[in-house]
């Protein structure tokens, strides 16, 4: 292991995404595996993490204990649980380890500790860490901007059977992003329930349709309907490496930043 290699640890390296870390890790420039933690209860626990992930024996133990994990990490990555986020973060600040947060679903006070906490350490923060969704946000904006009331906005997503948040947290930065492009508030022109007897299409509201099946890693559609007309802005993931590809990019990015709580939009310079 190079000794001028970015130790990156991984919160949650044995799920979908942390196998993924371990690809993009291996595959990045300079950078390597410096801890990894699992659930309390997982299989996987005091094994080396190539166990869980594959490739050459890494030498890194799975623990249950973050701070544990990031005792020879610069930079750590959270895709976990949103009920995980809390103890991973806390732990984080008490190192003074810099952090990116690809989980999503989290309530209002996990949000307030994440803010507060980019106070003392710098944190990446983003529904989602790929190039093509964060440049997708950016046309969203630009066409809601463009396109008054008229055009109806109706974002769509798909993921697997297991997603347990909906819409996803992809899906309601697109409609914030809507939402800014024509400089209202998303809670006050959101659409998020249809059942029954809806009446008709409120003017200027911004819905949400939601599918979950299979195994999809995650569609996303945004569509600007007229009369006479829809433009369709569509990004599809076929391979959960193009978000792990990001994370590790923004951990490169974040690395010797200072405190603050930034975007995707800020690593890519977008």
């Amino acid at each position: 292991m190079a000794q001028h290699s970015l130790q990156i640890a991984v919160f949650g390296v044995s799920g979908r995404m942390g196998r993924a870390l371990l690809t993009a890790i291996d595959e990045a420039k300079a950078t390597a595996l410096g801890g990894a933690t699992a659930s309390s209860n997982s299989r996987w626990l005091g094994k080396d993490a190539s166990e869980a992930g594959g490739g050459a024996k890494r030498n890194v133990p799975i623990e249950s204990d973050p701070a544990l994990a990031l005792r020879n990490a610069q930079v750590a990555i959270d895709f976990t649980l949103p009920e995980a986020t809390s103890v991973n973060l806390a732990a984080c600040v008490r190192a003074r380890c810099p952090i990116v947060i690809g989980t999503t679903g989290h309530d209002e006070a996990v949000r307030a500790e994440i803010a507060a906490a980019a106070r003392q350490i710098p944190i990446v923060m983003a529904p989602n860490m790929s190039l093509g969704v964060n440049l997708l946000l950016k046309l969203v904006e630009l066409a809601a901007a463009k396109l008054d009331a008229d055009y109806d906005i109706e974002v769509f997503e798909a993921h697997h059977r297991n997603k347990k948040d909906a819409p996803s947290g992809t899906a309601l930065a697109l409609g914030a992003a809507a939402a800014q492009g024509r400089d209202v508030k998303l809670a006050e022109v959101a659409e998020h329930a249809r059942h029954g007897n809806t009446g008709v299409r409120p003017r200027g509201s911004i819905g949400f349709s939601v599918f979950r099946g299979g195994d999809v890693v995650g569609d996303h559609t945004v569509t600007f309907a007229g009369i006479g007309e829809r433009i369709e802005l569509t990004h599809r993931a076929s391979d959960r490496l193009a978000f792990a590809r990001g994370a590790v990019k923004a951990a490169q990015w974040l690395a010797g930043r200072t405190p603050g709580l930034y975007s995707m939009q800020d690593v890519l310079g977008l």
